[in-house]
């Protein structure tokens, strides 16, 4: 597997398929009333598929899906993965705090070492934040392989809905 997949916080996917946009769209409309498996909503060309409250964690993901169409040759799905928005909003909240206590610890640690003044408070402190960095980003790891089961069951879903309406993709 390339480093760069190992990486990804938020897993991507697209597929191209030979039906229009608006019947795709119609096929996840109609699995918000016919199945209790999963909560759909679509809003214009987006489909959210989420995992129902009662088998949510914290770290449970949602596949949001961007459906556009291609004019001549049918349709291109693209897939996001990723954590409940309020998670995802909060881990970023985190992630700008320890990067403004970086960058003005550091400042402050250059200043007193170029004024002379004792800086190893400072510098300590600068250093934690990188600690705090390497946490934030393992945690998100940890979050991610939490979830994975579940985002297994997001993609099968959404595969298994486009098959059943005998909609064959490439990927």
């Amino acid at each position: 597997m390339s480093t760069t997949n190992d990486i990804v916080l938020r897993p991507r996917f697209k597929f191209n398929i030979a039906e229009n946009n608006t019947s795709v769209l119609n096929i996840f409309d109609d699995l918000k009333t016919s199945q209790k498996e999963f909560i759909v909503s679509c809003i214009d060309e987006h489909v959210f598929i989420k995992i129902p409250k009662v088998k949510q964690h914290f770290w449970s993901p949602q596949l949001h899906l961007e459906i556009n169409d291609n004019t001549s040759q049918g349709s291109t799905i693209y897939g996001l993965f990723g954590p409940n928005p309020t998670v995802w909003t909060l881990f970023m909240f985190f992630h700008f705090i320890v990067a403004g206590l970086f960058i003005g610890f550091a400042i402050w640690a250059y200043v007193n070492w170029n004024l002379g003044h004792d800086y190893a408070i400072q510098l300590f402190i600068t250093l934690f934040t990188v600690v705090i960095w390497f946490a934030l980003y393992f945690g998100g790891r940890m979050g991610k392989k939490t979830g994975m089961a579940q985002m297994h069951d997001l993609h099968h879903f959404m595969r298994d809905a486009l098959r059943e309406h005998g909609i064959h993709t490439d990927e």
